[in-house]
């Protein structure tokens, strides 16, 4: 698109100016006259450009989904450059005299780039929603940078989240560009496989995988890709000896291939070359726009200082200037003091989005040449202002490498400190003053700028300029020292002198991409003698700014300055730091005695590594290795990832079982792949937005709309008065569409605004005035069981007498057991698009849900029209995990409102915080235990009370009690029994399915439970679950016989191939030697019932249309999400039919060509929806088979063609019902599962003890999948739920404020692991080999959604054995009490120490106050400051 304008004379001091944009888009030219100023690149693309592959996820730059690559040229650097950058917060503005290359620019599904290709095939794409950011991130680097190692390609990572893969088959696609030993070739043998041949330097043969043991004479021991040449004939790994088994603990059935490596090699056979000269050029016109040497004839644009100003009066930004001289610059704010200035908009753009804060005058600054300079002299160095934080690292790298530690104390720590300062995304962008000026209270950077005594460089028009040092920069919370017309034009940071020794540290929720909780500057001078000359400690997090802690400053350089190395300063820092830093217990952001306990940790740390540093003789005893903060990792970098997967090949069938990668994986990696908000606008389309309550219980008084129509562009403003059908929905019918007279969460949809625009939405939702009498609120579990707020629904199971077993028990122990709550975080948020079709009521939704059918009934019944006239389509989902199965149904019932009255179609696509904040979680559950035991930790009776958070409706509470209920007794005989649950009600989001959907709560209460009687009888959780497990034949709690039962087996298999007792062993040896940091193991089972609960959703059905030419369309009444369903019912067909995979295909899932169907959940998918494939494929193929017979060598086509003109139908349908279940909770009778999916885990993992981080170093994995329908996809549903259940157990704490506004509402706050945090060290293998007689599934397969999740837990209870490892070296032997989420807040308190001691609030100056604990799940903020502002610091009283 191109628009020419004139360039203008401005007859101000700026000189000419221009109106205009003008950048490249995928190498074609763009020139924009008067842009939106409000608009951001990513709606640019979208809306305008029509390049929807760039996705919406997060819109505060936390997820990744909108990477781009933004390349320009340097004119300081005299280079260009080229940056992964998120185009939610990069406004359109800014991309003047830029190249911006978007997924689509890189390929196609038929002709995919290199990265696109390698990360479909090898399935590093599962619902595809994350798939073109990860994508543009690993394209970014290969093109700064065509050789990268693997820790490159791990770090490029840092910015981006996926909530399906568990990110172990990304790293891996990603690192095959890294310069590893497979890059050497590979060949294709006769039979599909491939042999991967690889040499190091010194001629020797390689497997291909990085770090073989047969390269360059490494011969290492396992590490999750080599054995240390223990192969044949001492050869490759890979190289199996004769009669090895492939896969650990399992028969292969004489296989001497792992398919699994068999699968990749073949793929890796089949990869394009990556040549980095053939890439999209840099346009050449470019680099002269940005020199300013275009031809000045008129016939080339120049590049001018831009003005712009804005038409619309609702426009947020009326006036924008991008200076290119700092003169210019000065002189725009001395006649705009008030003008914001944005650089990377890294924080302006979040401020924007989330406070709804206005600016009307935007200076950008990014393009002032001056202000990216890097003077250096003798003494210091001088950083310009806007060098983006990216080349800060870059620069600080190179002073350190070119002068050596002893002068560059503070460049490395300010280095190191950058590591994991947000995402790289940002680190593009964001600037060093951005980061300065912003004041805020938690800056990663400005303690340790404080302590290293930096000063800033002021200047102002007029020539005026000026330095304040840090110690001075800020004033109060927020502010600075800067006067009016101020502008950093440098940081100037001195050399460090001799004898001086200094560190940042930092602690967040999660190691990478995240906000600090506490972080610190500490440096120490020491002379010659080794007393202190000079220190300075500057903290963040601990006060309303960065602040110098004076008290301990004073304490080190007291006496004349003591001795460094003198335990007795060790002793007057940490008192002086506490007594400092001491904080109340109600403070905002919570976490007051952990932010005390970090700090004193942080100073210990850093005495003892100064000691190791060589600033002191070194004390005995301080065990100074174990305090570097890369949790054992190289001081460059941290372990890599590694993954191995192993199955054994598929002989017996020729497509079913294969690990063909998904279906649509090349769609999703090249942006092609369409989700709802993809889909283009239709004529007329309106969008809507959702006036949220303002109060967590409330009666309704009066809604008034008249402020929201009155703003132009709206449509209509719809309340309950405007259903017209039925206002109530869910089984229960205990909700309403719309609320009448009452609302019970905070967040829910009060009245619903329809606008011509989005923005226009938005706005008008704002001006929805609504008047409430506020109601009592009960926000938790506890607060609701405490007040009785329960529903009637109980469910309970009973065996034998548990009230005389317990009396008749050797041991009683009684406690409570607790698991939080969860947000599913799909990166496709809910969305649906209504349309009308324009007569009898027709109407087209196309949703985002796992539940067509629902949705289509809801639909139906709110308008008051027969359900025949509402079809439900469904493309694909950017993830859903339950979360999308009942909830999402009422934004599609908002649509659909929407277009009934309007008559035209309705977008209605949620923001991320709205959809966290309506969309319900998993369920809380608390459960209070009464258990027996013997000596030996044998369970002889057990009385427990389980209590879920229900939310305010029912939802799908029941079913998930059912299966919590049903699921405590995990894979272990209880004894006596009574376990009975209930249904909490609060006024919260109404709590629904989840991935797990109760099972993995109910586990994990039990396992809780097993950790403290394990401890009470002085065993381990391992002995005690291997004494009490199930054997086959026994019964469960619910009367049914455990048949095909395999948990021991798998035990068995995996204690040896994991090598669990030496690693037992090891793990205490290295506990016994290590003072602050503690490993912790833990072996842990599940079994997983498969079936729904109700038991008429037992059903699947499909309908399959044989076309003349040969091709196949399946229709069938599942969805996909991700977990390659779709991708298994072709290979289903395909099998059935005999026809290659090529020819069947799924377009949708619609409710008019599957209808009535079950929700795609319970795990049960496959099963149903496979055997309805199945079912139908069947009747075909025997349709077809007399002509198959009389013509055995015609193709397909003519086979089908030739039946066709017999008239045989070429359509059929297929039914199954899941035969035999059945389960009758009120006379406990009947089969409850069709069968159960099993698995074992074993995970190791290494806990700091004075901060409570931690890094999960290996998980082994065993699964009992059955005959897999697709081996290779199961691995990954495998590793993804398991990454989730350990987000679910230690990072994803999830937070409301007291009077009941959720906390936790982005990326910003609620933390999902990132690719970092999976384990090191990631092994997943299949059990093969059994005949599964008595399995009457389709091809005798496995559930596996679902079954895996509770096996993250592992590292939840090896954090435990962390725990008590630690507690055991303090003399604590008591019975640990844990809840999760383990944050690293609660496992560095549960480590009692000194420090910890220091730290305790004394019980009565607590009373009244609210803390940030998992005993309430609430923050207190005061003072009127807003979610955003309370993260992680503390506004005094």
């Amino acid at each position: 698109m191109t628009v020419s304008t004139a360039d203008t004379k401005d007859s101000s001091q700026l000189g000419e100016t221009s109106s205009q944009l003008l950048f490249y888009l995928n190498g074609s030219r763009v020139v924009i006259e008067k842009p939106d100023l409000d608009q951001t690149l990513l709606q640019y693309l979208r809306t305008t450009a029509g390049l929807t592959g760039t996705k919406l996820g997060c819109g505060e730059g936390g997820c990744g989904a909108c990477t781009v690559m933004i390349s320009r040229y340097d004119t300081v650097e005299q280079r260009i450059v080229h940056a992964s950058v998120n185009a939610c917060l990069c406004p359109l503005y800014t991309v003047d005299g830029k190249h911006v290359i978007t997924v689509e620019g890189l390929g196609t599904a038929k002709n995919p780039h290199a990265v696109q290709q390698r990360i479909a095939l090898l399935h590093g794409s599962q619902c595809g929603f994350c798939t073109p950011g990860f994508v543009m991130s690993l394209y970014t680097l290969l093109r700064n940078n065509p050789n990268p190692t693997e820790h490159d390609v791990e770090e490029c990572f840092d910015g981006n989240l996926c909530r399906c893969t568990g990110y172990r088959p990304i790293l891996d696609a990603a690192k095959t560009f890294a310069e590893q030993a497979w890059k050497a070739g590979t060949t294709v043998n006769a039979d599909g496989t491939a042999t991967v041949r690889a040499q190091g330097s010194d001629g020797a043969a390689g497997c291909g995988v990085d770090g073989c043991c047969q390269l360059d004479g490494a011969k290492k021991e396992d590490d999750g890709g080599c054995c240390g040449a223990r192969g044949a004939g001492g050869g490759c790994c890979k190289q199996k000896k004769p009669g090895d088994a492939d896969v650990d603990g399992a028969d292969v059935n004489g296989a001497d291939v792992n398919g699994a490596d068999a699968e990749t090699q073949s793929v890796i056979a089949r990869f394009k070359k990556y040549d980095a000269s053939s890439e999209l050029i840099f346009p050449p016109f470019l680099i002269r726009y940005a020199k300013g040497t275009t031809a000045l004839d008129g016939s080339e644009p120049q590049r001018r200082t831009l003005a712009i100003a804005s038409d619309g009066s609702e426009a947020w930004c009326r006036q924008f200037f991008r200076p290119l001289t700092l003169d210019t610059l000065l002189a725009l704010l001395a006649a705009h003091p008030g003008a914001k200035l944005v650089a990377g908009n890294s924080e302006v753009g979040v401020e924007m989005r989330l406070k709804r804060a206005r600016f009307p005058v935007q200076i950008f600054v990014n393009d002032v040449a001056e202000l990216q300079h890097v003077r250096e002299s003798a003494a210091e160095v001088v950083f310009g202002a806007n060098i983006s934080l990216e080349r800060f690292g870059r620069e600080l790298a190179a002073l350190v490498a070119a002068h050596g530690g002893e002068r560059t104390q503070a460049f490395a720590a300010l280095r190191d400190n950058l590591r994991f300062f947000a995402g790289r995304q940002i680190r593009n962008v964001a600037t060093l003053a951005g980061n300065i000026a912003t004041a805020s209270p938690i800056s990663d950077l400005n303690p340790v700028l404080m302590a290293a005594g930096a000063a800033v460089e002021l200047a102002a028009a007029g020539g005026a300029r000026r330095r304040v040092a840090m110690a001075d920069m800020f004033t109060g919370y927020r502010r600075t020292a800067m006067r009016a017309g101020e502008v950093i034009v440098g940081v100037a940071v001195p050399f460090s002198r001799p004898g001086e020794r200094m560190r940042a540290f930092k602690q967040a929720k999660r190691r990478d991409d995240d906000i600090a909780i506490v972080t610190c500057g500490l440096r120490v001078r020491v002379d010659a003698q080794g007393r202190v000359a000079d220190a300075a400690f500057a903290f963040g997090g601990m006060a309303p700014t960065t602040v110098l802690a004076r008290q301990a400053m004073a304490a080190a350089t007291a006496d004349g300055g003591a001795a460094w190395g003198d335990a007795a300063v060790l002793a007057r820092l940490l008192d002086a730091v506490q007594a400092e830093l001491r904080l109340d217990y109600g403070v905002p952001g919570g976490m007051a005695e952990y932010r005390a306990a970090l700090a004193g940790s942080f100073m210990l740390k850093f005495w003892a590594l100064t000691q190791a540093d060589g600033a002191a003789p070194a004390a005995a005893g301080l065990h100074a290795g174990e305090m570097d903060d890369g949790l054992g990792a190289p001081h460059e970098g941290r372990a890599l990832c590694r993954g191995r997967q192993a199955y054994a090949s598929v002989r017996e069938r020729a497509i079913v079982g294969k690990g063909v990668a998904h279906a649509s994986a090349l769609q999703q990696a090249t942006g092609e792949a369409r989700y709802v908000d993809d889909m283009p606008p239709t004529r007329g389309e309106l969008h809507l937005a959702l006036v949220p309550a303002a109060h967590a219980h409330a009666r309704v008084l009066a809604i008034d709309a008249a402020p929201a129509l009155a703003l132009p562009g709206v449509v209509r403003v719809l309340t309950a008065a405007d259903v017209p059908g039925e206002n109530r929905w869910n089984i229960f019918e205990d909700e309403e569409v719309l609320p009448t007279t009452h609302v019970h969460y905070a967040g829910q949809p009060v009245a619903l605004v329809v606008a011509e625009t989005l923005r226009a939405a938005q706005a008008a939702a704002l001006a929805v005035h609504v008047t409430y009498e506020a109601l009592p609120a009960v926000l938790t579990v506890r607060d609701a069981v405490a007040q009785g707020a329960l529903f009637a629904e109980e469910r309970a199971l009973r065996t034998g007498d548990a009230a005389a077993a317990l009396a008749a028990a050797p041991h009683v122990l009684s406690g409570e057991s607790y698991c939080g709550a969860q947000e599913h975080f799909y990166l496709e948020t809910m969305g649906a698009l209504a349309v009308p079709r324009g007569e009898a009521d027709e109407l087209d939704v196309f949703a985002s849900t796992q539940n067509p059918t629902e949705t289509q009934m809801v639909c139906a019944a709110a308008l008051g029209v027969p359900a025949s006239r509402v079809v439900c389509r469904v493309k694909r989902m950017g993830g859903g995990f339950g979360g999308k199965e009942s909830r999402s149904v009422l934004l599609a019932a908002f649509a659909a409102l929407a277009a009934h009255h309007t008559g035209r179609p309705v977008r209605a696509v949620l923001d991320r915080d709205d959809d966290m904040r309506t969309s319900g979680q998993r369920h809380p559950f608390l459960a209070r235990w009464t258990v027996g035991f013997d000596a030996a930790g044998k369970l002889l009776a057990l009385r427990m009370h389980v209590f879920s958070n229900g939310g305010f409706s029912h939802d799908l509470s029941v079913g998930v009690l059912e299966r919590a209920v049903s699921h405590v007794d995990n894979c272990y005989r209880l004894g006596a029994c009574e376990i009975v649950g209930r249904i909490a009600r609060t006024n919260t989001q109404s709590n629904t399915a989840f991935r797990g959907f109760g099972g993995c709560q109910g586990m994990f209460l039990l396992e809780s439970m097993l950790c403290e009687v394990a401890d009470a009888v002085g065993r381990t959780p391992e002995q005690l679950r291997a004494l009490n497990m199930y054997r086959a034949g026994d019964v469960t709690p619910f009367a049914q016989r455990l048949d095909d039962w395999n948990v021991p087996l798998l035990w068995q298999r995996l204690a040896e191939s994991s090598q669990f007792a030496e690693r037992r062993a090891a793990v205490d040896a290295y506990n016994a030697g290590s003072r602050h940091r503690k490993r912790g193991l833990c072996m842990l089972p599940t079994k997983f019932g498969i079936s729904f609960g109700v038991k008429f959703l037992n059903q699947g059905m499909a309908l399959v249309h044989v076309y003349t030419d040969g091709s196949v369309l399946v229709a069938h009444g599942g969805t996909e999400m991700g977990q390659g369903l779709h991708t298994k019912m072709t290979q289903v067909a395909a099998e059935t039919l005999g026809v290659p995979l090529a020819s069947v295909f799924i377009s949708e899932t619609a409710t008019n060509t599957a209808a009535n169907t079950s929700p795609t959940a319970a795990s049960a998918s496959s099963d149903l929806n496979g055997f309805a494939v199945h079912n139908a494929c069947a009747v075909l193929a025997e349709r077809l088979r007399p002509y198959r017979e009389r013509m055995p060598d015609a193709p397909f086509a003519k086979v089908a063609r030739t039946a066709y003109l017999d008239r045989v139908s070429l359509t059929a349908a297929g039914h199954y019902a899941t035969p035999d279940i059945g389960f009758d909770w009120q006379r406990g009778t009947g089969q409850l599962y069709f069968y159960f999916t099993q698995g074992v885990a074993v995970a190791e993992v290494e806990l700091d003890t004075l901060t409570g981080a931690h890094t999960t170093r290996r998980v082994d994995i065993l699964m009992d999948v059955g005959k897999s329908l697709n081996k290779a996809l199961d691995i990954g549903q495998i590793e993804g739920a398991f990454t989730q259940g350990q987000g679910w157990t230690t990072t994803e704490e999830f937070l409301y404020f007291p009077r009941g506004p959720l906390f936790t509402q982005g990326p910003g706050n609620y933390k999902i692991p990132s690719a970092m945090d999976i384990p090191r060290d990631f092994r997943v293998a299949l059990l093969e080999g059994l005949p599964y007689e008595g399995l009457k599934t389709i091809y005798s397969s496995k559930g596996i959604g679902e079954p895996p999740l509770f096996l993250g837990a592992s590292v939840f209870f090896a954090l435990r054995d962390a725990v008590m490892a630690a507690r055991r070296q303090e003399g604590v032997d008591a019975p640990l009490h844990i809840e999760s989420p383990a944050t690293p807040e609660i496992l560095r308190m549960a480590c009692v120490d000194q420090i910890v001691d220091r730290v305790a609030i004394p019980a009565a100056q607590k009373e009244g106050k609210v803390p940030n604990s998992r005993d309430i799940n609430t923050i207190e903020v005061q003072g009127g400051i807003s979610p955003e502002e309370a993260r992680g610091y503390i506004i005094t009283a």
